[in-house]
């Protein structure tokens, strides 16, 4: 499993032209499930997500996390992070959880993360997505379990 986590002002996604998920402030994640990855690694990063401290404390630091900030978090499923880019001009999406198997592990994983924080939107699996954010910082962290 791969995750892009990105801190946010907003993020929101659009999916033919209507809004189907979004948050104010917050962490944007883009992930990836690998043809191994099962709910047991998918809370492990719903978990490390939500306490990675990537928001500024009273100090100036990097000492609070989503839930100290009253953040929200946006799922967004991107098997491409899981492409092996190694050879060719050409991806090779092989590493990837096939989307039969996919969708219902991102679905389990989706109502975790809402069992475990307040605020909690995604994406639309499988769509053709319409990603918008404002990164701030630019804070990007890449996660794999």
């Amino acid at each position: 499993m791969k995750a892009v986590i990105q801190r946010v002002k907003f993020a929101n996604v659009v999916v033919n032209d209507v809004t189907v998920g979004e948050i104010s402030q917050g962490i944007l994640v883009y992930l990836g499930l690998g043809e191994n990855d099962d709910l047991t690694i998918g809370k492990k990063m719903i978990d490390k997500i939500l306490t990675y401290r990537i928001f500024e404390d009273e100090n100036g630091k990097m000492g609070k996390n989503v839930s100290d900030v009253g953040g929200g978090i946006l799922l967004v499923s991107q098997f491409t992070l899981l492409a092996n880019t190694k050879n060719g001009r050409r991806p090779d999406f092989s590493p990837a959880m096939s989307p039969e198997f996919a969708k219902p592990l991102f679905d389990d994983i989706v109502n975790y993360a809402k069992q475990q924080h307040h605020t909690v939107a995604t994406g639309e699996f499988g769509a053709d997505m319409q990603v918008s954010s404002c990164n701030d910082g630019p804070i990007n962290f890449i996660f794999e379990l």
